[in-house]
């Protein structure tokens, strides 16, 4: 029995989603499945509380999305920040350790259906070698499908973000790579949402499931979310 009551605080990128917890947190897990890569842009880390021991204290943002018959995730519709899984049946709720405000003092545990990773990185590794070649195009698109697109492949370098602004959109930090905004081709954007950040760049993110897609900065630069990519990125 721990006699851990530490208070901690944490909230999605623009404040429209907040929460607290009281107690231990579970240590890390990494899981690289098809649909963290989706939601988060990269892959997803989660730690975890009991539901007695967590608290909304703003909700104006909060959504759900249903990714499979044994889980909902939440997220913000205003920033697109990934926030929670919920399991189907359990008492408990799956936080990303990113959204909590300050360092919430837990290490990464395992990683899980590393399997699944994409071929720009090797879970707890450095980078895989680059193969030759890549695909000619590249289809990116969210979760749930509402939102589609394409663009000249292969990708070039993934780039990985630690920013404050990255981990708490992604849930862990970002991975993306640059593209040619002029060479997108847009399949589907029925669910497409735009999130202006504080530097003045912006997001785009899928209102429906919550999928990081893309950022655009300040000076017109624009960048894909390697996770958003349907199969290899060929960076």
């Amino acid at each position: 029995m721990t006699d851990d009551q530490t208070l901690r605080h944490g909230s999605c990128l623009c404040g429209a989603v907040a929460f607290e917890t009281v107690g231990p947190l579970r240590p890390v897990i990494a899981c690289h499945c098809g649909q963290c890569r989706k939601v988060s842009g990269h892959y997803w880390s989660a730690t975890s509380v009991p539901h007695d021991r967590f608290k909304l204290t703003r909700d104006e943002g909060l959504a759900w999305f249903r990714s499979s018959a044994t889980a909902t995730r939440g997220f913000c519709n205003m920033c697109g920040a990934a926030l929670f899984w919920q399991p189907e049946g359990e008492a408990r709720l799956s936080i990303s350790p990113a959204a909590f405000d300050d360092d919430p003092g837990v290490v990464v545990g395992e990683h899980i259906f590393t399997e699944d990773g994409g071929d720009y990185y090797a879970p707890e590794g450095p980078p895989p070698a680059m193969a030759a070649g890549g695909p000619d195009r590249l289809s990116c698109s969210c979760l749930c499908g509402a939102v589609a697109f394409s663009l000249p492949g292969p990708a070039g370098p993934v780039i990985a973000c630690h920013c404050r602004q990255c981990r708490k959109l992604s849930g862990h930090y970002s991975a993306s790579f640059d593209a040619d905004e002029t060479q997108v081709r847009w399949d589907r954007r029925d669910g497409l949402a735009e999130y202006a950040t504080p530097g003045g760049g912006r997001r785009g993110f899928c209102r429906d499931c919550g999928s990081s897609l893309w950022f655009r900065a300040a000076d017109g630069g624009f960048s894909v979310e390697a996770g958003a990519v349907d199969g290899p990125t060929g960076g």
